[in-house]
């Protein structure tokens, strides 16, 4: 693009797709793989060392989703260039990506070729939208415009959705509260919170809630 290097990071939890994904990218001597993670806390913890030019990152990460990792990611290198990399192709999510910062959000079903394309309108500061949900995004957001679009889940935190999540793919409180850096006694006053803001009342009801409401896949829980 201008003769330099172009520093990227992949926070994908499938090691497959990492795979390939670094395979595309590093053929492309203008692009550097400087880092990657398989979970949400390990990403952005990473990306605050490494300060990468642009952050590949799948909204369906383990331990926090990748919704979460990219706000907290903009807060601390909030010039970095955040492309979301995802087989959701909820219009919603996508209006939900660029609200928190995010600069592109491209589905898993395109082509290196398109991937590569879309990586460098968002180095260049353009942003990007996969071709086959671009239209829909737009009626959406049009209609919408800036309307929270996470239902009952608008009445939760940032913090108590990360709980959620974990909750939802079956850790316990004492694996949350290790995950988070915080105490177990923490840990259990967000899920009473949780629970009393969602009128449920069984860790059973949290984890078909996060199921149900995309906060999970059934892929990611334990067991």
């Amino acid at each position: 693009m201008d003769g330099r290097k172009f520093r990227i990071f992949i926070a994908e939890d499938q090691t497959l797709v990492r795979e390939s994904l670094r395979a595309i990218l590093v053929s492309h001597p203008d692009f550097e793989v400087v880092g990657e993670a398989s979970d949400g806390m390990t990403a952005i913890r990473s990306v605050e060392k490494i300060k990468p030019d642009l952050i590949l990152i799948d909204l369906n990460l383990p331990k926090m989703s990748g919704i979460a990792a990219l706000r907290s990611i903009k807060k601390q290198v909030h010039e970095a260039r955040i492309l979301v990399l995802t087989d959701d192709d909820n219009e919603n999510y996508v209006t939900e990506v660029f609200r928190l910062g995010g600069n592109g959000y491209c589905l898993k079903d395109v082509t290196g070729e398109e991937l590569v394309v879309a990586i460098r309108n968002v180095l260049s500061g353009k942003p990007y939208v996969s071709a086959s949900i671009l239209g829909n995004f737009l009626h959406v957001f049009l209609k919408t415009k800036k309307e929270n679009f996470w239902g009952p889940l608008q009445k939760l935190s940032f913090r108590e959705k990360d709980i959620l999540k974990l909750i939802g793919e079956g850790h316990s409180i004492r694996e949350i509260a290790e995950y988070l850096y915080i105490s177990r006694r923490t840990a259990e006053r967000h899920r009473y919170n949780i629970m009393k803001k969602l009128d449920l009342h069984r860790t059973a009801d949290l984890k078909s809630f996060a199921l149900e409401n995309g906060l999970v896949s059934k892929n990611s829980v334990k067991g």
